[in-house]
């Protein structure tokens, strides 16, 4: 099955990122940083008890990728690994996600913390956050695993 899918955004994603650079590599790692969601009016009625829940997953597009790679260099290291073993923007599919730290909500705007999103990013979807879902145990983290070994924030290897 090799049929195209099409997507559509249900809102816009601003943030205070207007390139890579200066961004964390997840947003958990520069808590203070907020954004806003933006959401279509259509598609207001949606967010209806949102507010319940302290983290939510934004799924997104990745608008500014031009590029389609299988494999390449994440912004953690020089060595090279296939794109589903990273989180690069450059997937065929150019589909992002962010665990944020929700704010508020007023109207059709959510305002959230935890940002590694550039502003003015197509959002296709919001899931809420679950603990009882979301988080496992015995989790194993792959190549990820040793640039967290002292305990601390891992620095960007490239931008």
């Amino acid at each position: 099955m090799k049929e195209i899918i099409a997507v559509k955004p249900i809102g816009i994603i601003h943030t205070p990122y207007q390139e890579p650079k200066g961004m964390p590599i997840q947003g958990k790692f520069k808590r203070g940083v907020t954004g806003t969601a933006r959401i279509f009016p259509e598609y207001k009625a949606g967010l209806k008890d949102i507010e319940g829940f302290s983290h939510l997953i934004l799924i997104y597009h990745f608008n500014r990728s031009k590029e389609e790679r299988v494999a390449g260099k994440p912004f953690l290291e020089d060595t090279e690994h296939g794109i589903f073993a990273m989180r690069s923007p450059h997937r065929p599919n150019h589909i992002g996600f962010s665990i944020v730290k929700l704010q508020s909500v007023k109207g059709n705007v959510i305002t959230f913390s935890e940002v590694d999103i550039l502003d003015g990013t197509p959002l296709l979807d919001i899931k809420p956050y679950v603990k009882h879902f979301d988080s496992r145990d015995k989790v194993k983290n792959g190549w990820v695993e040793k640039h967290f070994l002292q305990s601390n924030i891992p620095k960007r290897t490239r931008i």
